[in-house]
């Protein structure tokens, strides 16, 4: 799609998909519900000019979600440490952050907040950071002054990602020597893996291998080294989706999508962001591994054979005609992966995906 057509239609998308909260179901206290990927699928099949009928998608799945609440109390600059992780606040946070994307321009409220969000980074299963990144891409896929659809939509995100802040306990940086592809096979399984993501958190934080595979990886050296090295890290990810799918279908694509994520924010951040950065993705893929992939993985190889030869445009028009919000992200970003590194692997992940995930 031209950036013109991304321009007039995706600002559109976005103010219908701005009356709904970020989650949708769970218990009363909202805690343990769904998250609304609308944005974020939007945003992949207008960029990637998929064969998709976008409104009739929409139509479909706004269904499914729940009105936005309203304020309750603003919050203010001096005071907004206390309101972080206040699930009743994303009302609030989102207030406070459509004001700010008013006042200053968004790439100053971005590498203020970043920093100040990015220990948080398993908000609501990582949603919270994948939000923003598909904000940034469609905020900088555009020549022409940001549409106020757009902002409001990184403020969404980043006010997602405010109210779900939880921050892991253990979290250092890597010091170790494999590189991401030996590293995430590496990562300690929790032996009970049950129970919503949030209990699982707990006790992962608890587990005697947490801080061990976080130091595994072998560090970058430098800020400049971090994009290549996210990139492998997603690379890995999304590859290593074959042997580990069946564990948890959805919840591992955001092995890959997460640090996609992080790696499409950096060139918009300051460059002393970005070490921090990687080793906040990391420590995202080393918790969803952790939690969600099994012990014993399957037989990778085995399973790509079963895709043949496939092109990148027939993946994505797959996940296209698959419709499901997790298979047009992941393909989404095992395409691009591909693209860095044409491994035939990357593109039978996207397909093995829309196979274990149930189509909408």
């Amino acid at each position: 799609m031209t950036h013109g057509a991304m321009a007039e239609f995706l600002p559109a998308a976005y103010e219908r998909l701005h009356a709904y909260g970020p989650e949708f179901g769970g218990d009363e206290e909202g805690n343990h519900g769904l998250t609304n990927h609308g944005p974020m699928a939007v945003e992949v099949m207008v960029r990637r000019g998929l064969d998709v009928d976008v409104e009739a998608w929409l139509d479909r799945y706004v269904r499914r979600l729940a009105e936005l609440p309203g304020t309750s109390a603003p919050i203010r600059p001096g005071e907004w440490r206390s309101a972080l992780g206040q699930a009743r606040r994303l009302p609030d946070w989102a207030a406070y952050f459509r004001h700010e994307l008013t006042e200053r321009p968004w790439r100053d409220v971005l590498a203020e907040w970043w920093p100040r969000l990015l220990p948080g980074i398993v908000a609501g299963s990582t949603h919270g950071v994948i939000r923003v990144g598909h904000a940034v891409r469609a905020l900088c896929g555009t020549s022409a002054a940001p549409a106020r659809q757009t902002l409001d939509e990184l403020a969404h995100g980043l006010a997602f990602w405010a109210a779900r802040h939880r921050e892991l306990a253990g979290v250092v940086a890597p010091e170790g020597a494999l590189t991401p592809r030996r590293a995430l096979p590496a990562v300690t399984r929790l032996t009970d893996q049950s129970g919503f993501i949030a209990h699982r958190l707990d006790r992962l934080e608890r587990s005697p291998g947490w801080t061990a595979s976080l130091r595994a990886l072998e560090p970058a050296a430098s800020a400049e080294e971090v994009p290549a090295r996210l990139e492998s890290l997603v690379d890995a990810a999304a590859e290593a989706y074959l042997g580990l799918g069946h564990g948890s279908p959805v919840l591992l694509v955001h092995a890959a999508t997460a640090p996609n994520a992080v790696r499409h924010v950096l060139p918009v951040l300051p460059s002393e962001q970005w070490l921090p950065s990687l080793t906040a993705a990391w420590a995202a893929v080393s918790a969803v591994i952790a939690t969600y992939a099994p012990a014993r993985p399957a037989p990778s190889a085995e399973i790509a054979r079963r895709w043949p030869e496939p092109t990148r445009e027939d993946a994505l028009q797959r996940a296209a005609e698959h419709g499901d919000e997790h298979v047009l992200k992941f393909a989404d970003t095992a395409v691009e992966a591909y693209d860095r590194t044409g491994d035939p692997d990357l593109l039978a992940a996207t397909l093995h995906a829309g196979a274990l995930i149930g189509r909408p």
